[in-house]
């Protein structure tokens, strides 16, 4: 699905989450979330992340695109990453593949393809 400033394609091959040593997710079943003007972002279906390592935060934020974005916190062994990961529960009809899905910032978690 696309829009003019948005594109969601499936993510190719075996997609992996970590932090703070823990395997947070990993999938065959990501989607890979292109933006004008941003880098890609993958975004993980929440069946295949494991949820005891997220807290839900109290940020939230907005995109005129997209919707808004509900936050979480990412709760490992070495300590919890404030806001380290979103999803956006109603996202706008031209996204909405990406109900259901995370997505993970990469300076908190790291995020790889297989």
């Amino acid at each position: 699905m696309a829009t003019d400033k948005i594109s969601i394609v499936k993510a190719e091959g075996t997609w992996v989450v970590r932090a703070g040593g823990a395997v947070i997710g990993e999938t065959r079943n990501a989607l890979e979330l292109h933006e004008n003007g941003h880098d890609p972002v993958i975004y993980f279906p929440r069946d295949d992340v494991e949820m005891a390592f997220l807290d839900t935060s109290d940020h939230t934020s907005h995109c005129p695109h997209k919707g808004d974005a509900s936050y979480f916190d990412l709760v490992a062994k070495s300590g919890s990453l404030s806001n380290a990961a979103w999803s956006y529960e109603t996202p706008k009809e031209e996204v909405s593949r990406i109900k259901g899905h995370i997505a993970f910032y990469t300076d908190k978690a790291a995020v790889e393809q297989l």
